[in-house]
């Protein structure tokens, strides 16, 4: 068993980036963690609640988004924690942070299509702003995740806006 000296520095986190930037960066970490699970609930609601001609087609895709939301706010929250801090886990901590809000209404097919446009755009646009700060602090790994969510959520942008719009 580790005495209290060794005990305290082993505890300490000596990974090449200061205490300071890895603050920094949690804190943009803590907005995404925000912003990604209030979508994951909204696309989950959607799942459960569509209705109408694409019933079939979104229950589908909305179930595949959220599946795919839920290991990545895993995968967040446990950067988060590698870095050294607690990863927030309530609403009112999320709530202050997202720039997703809740709906309490239950929107027609095509508002929910837009909705879940907005939201992976805003996903995105929070990744991005992480990115060029883990890229300040040298922090790969977070800017590693970071372009992997921006991957992803622009894809599903795209492949929710390409069910609604016509080409030209």
């Amino acid at each position: 068993m580790p005495n209290r000296v060794e005990a305290e520095r082993i505890s300490e986190i000596n990974i090449g980036i200061s205490e300071k930037d890895r603050k920094a960066v949690c804190r943009g970490l803590s907005k995404l963690l925000a912003d990604s699970y209030l979508l994951y609930l909204k696309t989950q609601n959607y799942h459960w609640n569509v209705t109408g001609k694409m019933f079939q087609s979104l229950h589908t895709l909305f179930e595949e988004h959220y599946q795919e939301q839920a290991r990545a706010i895993d995968s967040i929250a446990e950067r988060i924690r590698a870095l050294g801090e607690f990863a927030p886990a309530t609403f009112s901590s999320f709530s202050k942070v997202s720039s997703i809000k809740e709906e309490s209404a239950i929107p027609a097919a095509e508002e929910m299509i837009h909705n879940l446009v907005q939201g992976n755009e805003a996903v995105v646009t929070t990744a991005r702003e992480i990115v060029s700060l883990a890229d300040e602090c040298e922090d790969d790994v977070t800017s590693d995740l970071m372009i992997e969510r921006m991957q992803i959520h622009e894809k599903n942008a795209w492949m929710l806006r390409s069910m609604v719009t016509r080409q030209s």
